[in-house]
């Protein structure tokens, strides 16, 4: 049983406890001494932990994506908790419990399921409700969609987070359509909900996030036009023109072609779809970066590299009232750890992972920098960029 989350370390303390290993540096200091650098995680967050002595001794002695026993003292540095770490044993894997160790969803998965089947027996489309009907028959498939997080770092970086994410980005879809009654609002949630499928093979998530082999020679944008073809393949009559408008959705759902789409949104429905991505990908990761320094002095976040930029956070009523991704809740609170689904009720990653994930845009990416400089019209031709 784990004694300490890393939500619960505060300065001073003297800490006892088991981590993963999440990432494993080593570095020399300027006075010529080795040092190492370590990324400790459990289900709660992450935190960095340092060793000054015996480096090379203990460096020996465990690799990335173990779990170690620690001894260390806690102090706040650089607005950031560290450990500094005067004793470490390696862990065996089956002296812990790997529940305590990846962050996961705060919603249920019995409630996202619920969810999704909700909005799949709402479609009027029936071509694109038997195509969901089939992905969610598909046991294999759903073990994997429902426990994938959404990212390996920019979001939903949890257990659970692509469905989370799909789900949330459906919502979206729902409530723009009702905006603009010209858009397919079939064509938008199934959309939303298939766009990411690909991660289930992507990306790895057994014991940390990483990607898979065919994640990174191929990538999850073809992944999950290959799993749609092969399920619409089963589905005698399914329309060949839909088909591909579905797949032209996920394949250009990134925008541009810097961010990995091998094609530009073409379609009102693709366009919609980029930027409802967009926007539930950056709302989530930035209230995560937001609410998981509870520690740091000041009105301003740590720079964070992926969105190039610090984030102002100035303890309004207005800020500090905002309700936080589940994800960015589960890593600030003090006390222990909200208890969670029990075994059955958890995403359960599968034994073997169906299949690196493009660089998503970055956080400026608006509208206006998308079609500076290109041509206004959507549906014509890309200059011969595209073949």
């Amino acid at each position: 049983m784990k004694n300490i989350f890393v939500t619960q370390i505060k300065e001073r303390d003297w800490v006892d406890g088991v981590f993963l290993v999440g990432d494993k540096t080593l570095a020399m200091a300027k006075n010529g001494k080795p040092y190492m650098t370590l990324r400790l995680a459990d289900r709660s967050g992450e935190v960095e932990g340092r060793v000054w002595d015996r480096v090379d001794e203990l460096a020996a002695s465990f690799e990335k994506n173990d779990f170690i026993a620690i001894k260390a003292k806690a102090s706040v540095y650089l607005g950031k908790m560290q450990l500094v770490i005067q004793e470490l044993t390696p862990v065996p894997e089956d002296e812990v419990d790997l529940a305590d160790f990846l962050p996961v969803s705060e919603r249920p998965v019995a409630e996202m399921r619920a969810e999704l089947a909700e909005r799949v027996a709402a479609l009027d489309n029936p071509h694109l409700k038997a195509l969901m009907e089939a992905f969610l028959a598909d046991d294999e498939f759903m073990a994997g969609y429902t426990a994938a997080p959404a990212a390996k770092a920019m979001h939903h970086v949890y257990l659970g987070g692509l469905l989370e994410h799909s789900l949330a980005v459906a919502t979206l879809a729902c409530d723009v359509s009702r905006r603009y009654p010209g858009i397919d609002r079939d064509l938008l949630i199934v959309g939303a909900l298939l766009h990411d499928i690909g991660k289930v093979d992507e990306l790895r998530y057994e014991r940390s996030f990483d990607y898979s082999d065919e994640g990174k020679l191929i990538g999850h944008l073809v992944m999950g036009v290959e799993m749609i073809g092969e399920k619409i393949q089963g589905l005698p009559g399914f329309p060949p023109k839909l088909a591909m408008i579905l797949k032209h959705l996920l394949l250009s759902h990134h925008g541009q072609y810097e961010y990995g789409s091998p094609k530009r949104p073409k379609t009102l429905e693709a366009v919609v779809l980029n930027f409802i991505d967009d926007l539930d990908s950056k709302i989530n990761g930035v209230s995560s970066h937001i609410a998981k320094e509870p520690d740091r002095e000041g009105s301003w976040t740590s720079y964070h590299r992926l969105y190039d930029r610090y984030f102002f956070r100035d303890g309004s009523s207005r800020a500090s009232s905002a309700p936080a991704p589940a994800a960015a809740q589960q890593k600030t609170v003090a006390a222990p750890p909200p208890s969670r689904p029990v075994a059955s009720e958890r995403p359960k990653a599968p034994e073997a992972n169906r299949g690196k994930e493009q660089p998503k845009r970055g956080f400026g990416f608006t509208l206006g920098d998308q079609l500076k400089g290109k041509s206004l019209d959507l549906f014509g031709e890309d200059s011969g960029k595209e073949g």
